[in-house]
């Protein structure tokens, strides 16, 4: 576990990057991606980040308490669907006419749902698109702005990390054969699926791209805002737990702070630097990917994940991914 003191006493140092810290955040006008912009702006000098999402309204908002935070910052609102793989794309050209690099990318859009099967236009479950398919699309049209972010000197701030928060150390054997769950779907498959095939996928683009660190977390118990279309109903059931739940809940400012260390702590080197440094003994195919719990500490179902990497899941879950955005595209 990190403890807070050490977390806070990180990210008062985060001057000490420079300024010009551009950062995308999908699904920050909102929950996990809201607390952490906050502490992203309050902490860097003259960020440019880039809100994505659907609400204006809400947006204009998040940017107007942000300026106050930071009054030297650059905030902007892209408008898409984020559900949709051509959004995803209309939203990756604006920033890319705009930005030659980009130093992190912090992946927290979703939603709940106690829908079945919820098919969009483009043949993807809409909750696993959000959830999984959705964020490896950003990852895969951002990478050379990434990339790009990594390869300035060390002295002008060559930070580069991907962040998907969702459910790292829950990972379950998932159908290889059903990867996308076109058939036999609920919400707890659809769970297991996008957790697991997301540990997978931040270890494989380690692998890929050593220059980038990439992470997956899971953030514990958090006021989110993630139920809001799910209906009347079951909005009153989910603020009922978390009512209940509220002395295990991770409070909105320390998630913040949390994961702001989580993106920009040096503890969480690239695949590159870690050649050099304390994770020389984690295997190759590992170093520069994490998989985190909300406290900082290292998780993650390390038997099943070896067994997949070992047998070449990985690699054969990326290729499906490939695959589910050529269906897409398709399908336009």
């Amino acid at each position: 576990m990190v403890s807070l003191a050490t977390v806070r006493a990180h990210n008062a140092s985060l001057k000490s990057l420079g300024s010009g810290l551009v950062a995308v955040f999908v699904g920050g006008t909102s929950g996990i991606g809201l607390y952490t912009v906050r502490e992203f702006a309050r902490y860097t000098v003259s960020p440019t980040v880039y809100l994505v999402g659907r609400n204006e309204a809400q947006a204009k908002q998040v940017i107007q308490d942000l300026s106050l935070i930071n009054p030297h910052g650059k905030f902007q609102f892209i408008k898409t669907d984020a559900s949709l793989l051509r959004g995803v794309d209309s939203a990756c050209e604006v920033i890319q006419r705009r930005e030659g690099r980009i130093n992190l990318l912090f992946l927290s859009c979703g939603i709940f749902t106690m829908k079945g099967r919820d098919e969009t236009c483009e043949g993807l479950d809409k909750k696993f698109s959000l959830h999984y398919y959705a964020r490896m699309r950003f990852i895969n049209n951002l990478i050379p702005q990434l990339t790009q972010a990594a390869s300035k000197k060390k002295s002008e701030n060559a930070l580069s990390r991907v962040i998907t928060v969702l459910g790292a150390g829950h990972e379950t054997k998932i159908d290889l054969n059903n990867l996308d769950l076109k058939t036999n779907y609920n919400l707890n498959s659809c769970d297991v699926h996008v957790t697991t095939m997301s540990s997978l996928m931040v270890e494989e683009l380690a692998s890929r791209y050593p220059s980038t660190t990439f992470i997956h977390t899971y953030p514990g118990i958090v006021k989110s805002g993630i139920s809001r279309e799910a209906g009347p109903i079951v909005g009153r059931l989910v603020r009922a737990v978390m009512f209940l739940g509220r002395p295990w809940m991770v409070a909105e400012q320390e998630c913040g702070e949390r994961h702001l260390y989580v993106a920009t702590s040096g503890t969480f080197p690239s695949g590159s630097l870690a050649r050099g440094q304390s994770r020389i003994d984690v295997p190759e195919n590992r170093r520069g990917a994490y998989l985190l719990s909300w406290d900082g500490a290292e998780v993650g179902n390390r038997k099943l994940l070896d067994e997949y990497h070992a047998s070449g899941v990985g690699r054969k879950v990326w290729e499906h991914t490939e695959d589910m955005f050529q269906m897409a595209l398709k399908r336009r």
